[in-house]
């Protein structure tokens, strides 16, 4: 067991970064606002949930629904600064199923700048961090994460921000 949790403890950060097409604060606000849209379907706890959300403040909870009412809780929001960053707990376990609390939880962080090179754009940097607190199931969970996975959820984030800054939604 200890050779799975010193695994775990030599797994680094993951970071993913995309450019999206709104300036930093409707960056934020539709990460937070909107993640029943950007979320991938097949990230859900659910097959069809009723409801993905993001209480936006710290101690806030990252949950969805299901159509029967139970709520499994993704994360908790720990550093909530708008528009510049947003870090939550990541719950999730062994088999992608998710943790009862945030003891065995790593960070997930959204860091927001402007994009220097395009005006109106910013740039959005996703980092998994502390995943050893996953034990034995984190060098999984790297492997997972330093994938093309996380890449899909940030190609879906912008183009729901692009479709929201073009005007197409609130």
């Amino acid at each position: 067991m200890s050779e799975q949790k010193s695994a775990g403890a030599n797994c680094g950060d993951v970071s993913k970064t995309v450019m999206v097409a709104a300036g930093m604060e409707e960056a934020f606000a539709i990460l937070v606002e909107r993640p029943g849209e950007w979320l991938p379907p097949g990230h859900s706890f659910f097959k069809e949930p009723e409801l993905i959300a993001i209480e936006p403040r710290v101690g806030g909870r990252y949950y969805e629904r299901g159509a029967d009412g139970t709520e499994v809780v993704h994360g908790t929001v720990v550093t909530f600064e708008p528009p510049h960053r947003l870090v939550m707990t990541w719950r999730m376990g062994a088999d992608w199923r998710p943790t009862p609390d945030d003891e065995h939880a790593s960070l997930t962080e959204f860091a927001f700048s402007a994009d220097p090179d395009q005006s109106g754009a910013s740039r959005v940097v996703l980092t998994h961090s502390q995943l050893h607190r996953h034990g034995p199931a984190a060098a999984a969970i790297h492997a997972a994460l330093d994938g093309p996975s996380p890449g899909d959820t940030l190609a879906r984030y912008a183009e729901v921000v692009a479709r929201h800054a073009a005007g197409a939604g609130g």
